[in-house]
């Protein structure tokens, strides 16, 4: 059995995505089908799209979404019909040396089925019969997808799935290379580079740490403005700075603790690096091209015992940090409703896409009628 539903696909790199209707199969065993409710619209999502990261087209886009369980596979106990669930796009096989030492993140089997289920296989296919890969094993930014349940958290029925869909990427990267990566001391100085997405939810998580001050770094006023309500306590235009990091080690009187870079470019890397106080952590966020490099005065991490680390999805625990980030919502310790900056229709996805390139949105969500 199969279900027709719309999906977005990227056909062709640096092409807009297209809006088409796809066959999506039942599950199969291990695996459950989901009505979606809502999809953010990710950069990693538009990255796609330009080949930032390499996945061979075509292939059903969307790995930020939220929705309801309609029908389940043989061999499942954990979910039942009518459960309100989010992806994640990370498997959790709970058996790798990863999963089994508390990196789920990192997981073997997500590196083995980044465009496919598990098994190697897919349950989309556009109406030629021909298969659609999906990205990072779930291709959620469809009215229907089917996934294996090693990429799906269960959520309480209470909270709002567009708010919801938020959590299973942006905000747990933000928020989570804040938390769980760097583990930000409060009292600490905090500098964040880039505060588009998932920027604004590490500016969240220093506000949740305690950080004593949050510097937001970007090229953007109207971003810098956005920042400064979701905690930033300084802004900085790099526009308007000769020397980027001298200026902010003047302003937080020194250096930085901790700093996170969250655009994906190698030379601001560099500049989180370099705005670090004596024994300050670097935290690297967002997603560099595959031939981006940084370049470091190697010296300085003997000599200042300095930290450059990697954060990927927040070093989260899925199971375990999705729950949790939604208790901060409920208790109004984190900002997900004024994340949204506009919804669409899965109709209007390319507009959607195209705002998300121009930088009009914190984040753009696709809502399914």
């Amino acid at each position: 059995m199969s279900q027709r539903a719309k999906a977005v696909v990227c056909r062709e790199i640096n092409q807009p995505v297209v809006v088409e209707e796809i066959e999506v199969e039942s599950p199969r065993r291990g695996e459950v089908m989901i009505r979606l409710a809502a999809c953010g619209v990710c950069h990693s999502d538009y990255s796609v799209t330009t080949g930032t990261i390499p996945f061979p087209p075509p292939v059903v886009l969307g790995h930020e979404g939220a929705g309801t369980v309609v029908e389940i596979g043989e061999g499942v106990t954990d979910f039942s019909i009518g459960d309100a669930v989010v992806s994640s796009f990370v498997s959790m096989c709970g058996k790798c040396r990863y999963c089994q030492t508390g990196r789920p993140q990192l997981c073997d089997q997500a590196a083995k089925a980044a465009n496919t289920l598990p098994d190697g296989t897919v349950r989309t296919k556009d109406l030629q019969g021909r298969p659609l890969n999906i990205f990072s094993g779930c291709g959620v930014m469809a009215e229907v997808a089917t996934l294996h349940t090693d990429n799906v958290v269960k959520i309480d029925r209470d909270i709002p799935l567009d708010r919801a869909a938020l959590v299973s990427c942006g905000v747990m990267t933000g928020v989570g290379a804040v938390v769980n990566t760097a583990r930000v001391a409060p009292g600490s100085v905090t500098v964040v580079f880039g505060a588009g997405g998932v920027g604004l939810n590490a500016i969240q998580g220093c506000v949740i740490a305690g950080a004593a001050m949050i510097v937001a770094v970007d090229m953007s006023d109207a971003k810098l403005e956005m920042a400064r309500q979701f905690g930033a306590t300084h802004t900085l235009n790099a526009k308007s700075e000769e020397n980027v990091v001298k200026a902010i080690r003047k302003l937080t009187g020194g250096g930085a603790d901790y700093a996170f870079e969250c655009v994906g470019y190698g030379e601001i890397a560099a500049q989180a690096y370099g705005v670090l106080r004596k024994g300050g952590t670097a935290v690297v966020v967002g997603v560099a091209s595959q031939k981006d490099t940084t370049t470091l005065r190697t010296a300085s991490l003997t000599f200042e015992e300095k930290t450059l680390t990697g954060s990927y999805f927040g070093s989260a625990r899925p199971r375990e940090d999705f729950p949790r980030l939604l208790a901060l919502y409920r208790a109004k310790r984190l900002k997900l409703d004024e994340l949204i900056t506009r919804t669409y229709t899965i109709d209007e996805a390319p507009q959607a896409f195209a705002d998300l390139a121009s930088g009009k949105n914190a984040r753009g969500v696709i809502v399914f009628g």
